[in-house]
């Protein structure tokens, strides 16, 4: 009885601990929300964003999509990924280059845009640019955010798209009913495994998510990038790259007790990067020459 008592107080205390940091995060949204930005009504197809349950041969594809990845993204795939890619052995080229090869990747998971992705960065970065002029760093995040897309090309292992973009989640642990379409994960092996079906999993309370393995993709493999290579990025833009994908937490607030005090403090800045990661989608064009001299300069410091 004693134990029980002792494990019912210290879950009081978790659960107090996540409103107080629920609390701190909406605050710090708020002080920010009076900006020039206002989200659409609508995405590029006249439908709600991120809306998984619309009938169209675009949401048949997504959804086709979200099965292969809950049933392939296992603990013992990511760090084979993790492995193999952490190398950075494919290739030596610049950050524009590399924003120019995305005009070859259109992003599968996505129901709200079908463009090419470098329009996504540079709609991202304008729109935030606009709002925040004197955070540069956020503008230059915002540009290499999805950079990591160009492993579906075939000169870095043409990973199917389920290892490559949507939506990410940890592996090791539960998968939480928060992701989307969660029913598929019914066929991921982890699902029967002791070890990886319960809610810490291998993990243990508040042990921070760079303690944890996520799904691999694109967020993952920039985040390995920008670190080898010395990024002066400060935390909470690495913080971005990394779970920019991470909807499960940043939309649903699942998987915070995994978190530690500092992915908190970063959370704030996710919060304020989402609005316009999810919503300046667009079909109107970003001019790219009009923009590359200032986004070169950021490249550069």
């Amino acid at each position: 009885m004693a134990i029980q008592a002792e494990q019912s107080a210290h879950g009081s205390q978790v659960e107090e601990k996540k409103n107080v940091h629920t609390e701190e995060i909406s605050e710090f949204v708020s002080a920010t929300k009076d900006r020039t930005f206002k989200a659409p009504e609508s995405n590029a197809f006249g439908q709600s964003f991120r809306d998984y349950d619309i009938e169209s041969e675009r949401q048949k594809g997504v959804e086709e999509f979200y099965r292969l990845q809950h049933i392939n993204q296992t603990y013992d795939f990511v760090k084979k990924m993790r492995e193999h890619y952490k190398k950075l052995d494919k290739a030596a080229m610049s950050i524009w280059e590399c924003c120019e090869m995305l005009n070859e990747v259109v992003d599968d998971s996505d129901p709200d845009l079908d463009e090419p992705q470098i329009q996504h960065l540079l709609q991202t970065a304008e729109a935030i640019r606009k709002d925040y002029p004197n955070e540069d760093w956020l503008h230059l995040t915002a540009l290499i955010h999805d950079l990591g897309k160009i492993l579906h090309l075939p000169q870095f292992g043409e990973l199917p798209q389920w290892a490559v973009v949507g939506d990410t989640f940890p592996v090791g642990c539960a998968f939480d009913e928060k992701n989307v379409h969660h029913k598929y994960f019914k066929e991921n092996p982890d699902s029967q495994n002791p070890a990886y079906n319960t809610k810490e999993g291998v993990y243990s309370k508040g042990c921070g998510l760079d303690n944890v393995l996520m799904s691999w993709g694109h967020d993952d493999y920039m985040y390995m990038v920008a670190k080898e290579n010395g990024t002066t990025l400060p935390s909470p833009g690495l913080f971005i790259i990394r779970y920019h994908s991470f909807y499960p937490l940043h939309k649903e607030g699942a998987y915070t007790h995994l978190m530690s005090e500092e992915d908190f403090e970063n959370l704030k800045w996710l919060h304020i990067f989402n609005k316009y990661d999810l919503y300046s989608k667009s079909k109107v064009l970003v001019d790219v020459e009009k923009v590359k001299p200032y986004y070169q300069s950021l490249i550069d410091k």
